[in-house]
């Protein structure tokens, strides 16, 4: 799994987000478009990103939200 593939595609999936209103609930919309778009194992590999070189290369917004939901994406 090319993880520099999944930051790029996490991003921009981040700006559309991000540009809501309400951030807590596009964080959690954020959460849920990944968890019901992705498969496992490109999440898997995102989390292990997150967890091994803390979030390196993800935007803030992106980041955050991972770590606010990131126990509903495995």
């Amino acid at each position: 799994m090319n993880i520099d593939y999944l930051i790029k595609m996490a991003n921009q999936i981040g700006a559309f987000f991000e540009s809501q209103p309400d951030s807590a609930q596009a964080s959690a919309d954020l959460a849920k478009h990944i968890k019901n778009s992705w498969e496992p194992r490109m999440r898997q590999a995102l989390l292990a990103h997150v967890a091994d070189h803390q979030g390196d290369g993800l935007n803030d917004f992106v980041r955050q939200a991972i770590a606010r939901h990131g126990q509903s994406l495995v």
